[in-house]
């Protein structure tokens, strides 16, 4: 019988991608999410029964156990931008890390992948930061082989980075922006689950930090985005200061409205991680250490941000008559 993997959150916007290649690989895909019945669209990804979504809470100790029963390997693609209702950064990234690792080991799982994040920090004053870095400590204390991958900002179809700036840009001229001068360095999203793959099949184990070929301000990223949807707009970089009393006003809107309305927009914690760079660091092993060609961003970009240009997918047909009248 070929092997099985299970890929914790393997329904989102990285697991998928990873559920995807480990099908091609041949293995048995076992997806774990807390709504199967919204991920059925991963089955097609392998022949008939290859690839199954299941139940799982990864803050309930017996579905995190009965997820990764008779798995040869185990992937954590869970995390969260920001807390909402019991979804805590304590109970995601780190409890809930720590609970995948821990039971992995005590059933006799030699292979874990655990999916963090670039600016992963014990002392930073960012939750989000702390929390992964402490579950990154707890995964390794159980499995000490395990790969950590720490991704920059992870573009691809579905991303909440390229997608989210040029969503903004068709509310008006102005586009304002927080941590304007902070440096990113994208990410493409199947890059990561080839590094992804690599350590489920045992051909790689350790920190990796994954970063795409570029590194440069987050203005400019907004800049390349205008340029690819056909858009004129002027960029406003806002204070830290402003960014603050933003999200405590967004933060303070979920609370009254006791959830019911979702801050999407920008959180203290959020403003809190802008002010530092989210670059690969000097020294780290990256994606070349993989044999992996990190992906351009703008070899793929132009592919699914059309749909945000003035007149969609028919802009080039009109600047052609344009062109044709002029």
């Amino acid at each position: 019988m070929s092997q099985l993997v299970t890929i914790y959150g393997g329904s989102g916007f990285v697991g998928r991608y990873i559920a995807r290649r480990m099908a091609k690989q041949g293995w048995r895909v076992r997806v774990a999410v807390r709504r199967p019945n919204e991920a059925m669209f991963v089955k097609p990804y392998g022949s008939v029964g290859q690839v199954e979504p299941v139940l799982c809470n990864i803050r309930d100790e017996a579905s995190v156990a009965a997820a990764m029963a008779g798995a040869d390997a185990v992937v954590n693609c869970v995390g969260i931008l920001a807390e909402g209702g019991k979804n805590r950064f304590e109970a995601v990234q780190t409890e809930g890390a720590a609970r995948i690792a821990r039971l992995a080991a005590a059933a006799g799982i030699p292979t874990m992948v655990h999916l963090s994040a670039l600016g992963a920090d014990a002392e930073s004053e960012s939750a989000y930061a702390r929390t992964k870095a402490d579950g990154e400590a707890a995964v390794l204390e159980h499995m000490p082989n395990a790969m950590i991958l720490r991704p920059s900002v992870i573009f691809g179809p579905e991303d909440m980075f390229f997608n989210r700036f040029a969503a903004m840009s068709k509310f008006g001229p102005v586009l304002p922006l927080v941590g304007g001068k902070t440096e990113f360095q994208p990410v493409y999203v199947d890059d990561v689950a080839k590094a992804a793959v690599q350590g489920v099949l045992g051909q790689a184990q350790g920190l990796y930090e994954l970063g795409g070929p570029a590194a440069k301000p987050l203005e400019a990223w907004i800049a390349d985005i205008l340029d690819v949807i056909h858009r004129r707009r002027l960029v406003l970089n806002l204070p830290f200061a402003i960014g603050r009393l933003m999200g405590f006003g967004f933060d303070l809107l979920q609370k009254v409205t006791f959830g019911l309305w979702q801050n999407s927009v920008l959180t203290r914690d959020q403003v809190k991680l802008l002010q530092n760079d989210n670059v690969v660091s000097e020294g780290a092993k990256t994606l070349a250490d993989l044999g992996i060609q990190p992906t351009p961003a703008a070899a793929v970009i132009e592919e699914y941000l059309w749909r945000f240009r003035p007149s969609g997918q028919y802009d080039a047909i009109k600047d052609s008559a344009k062109n044709l009248r002029a």
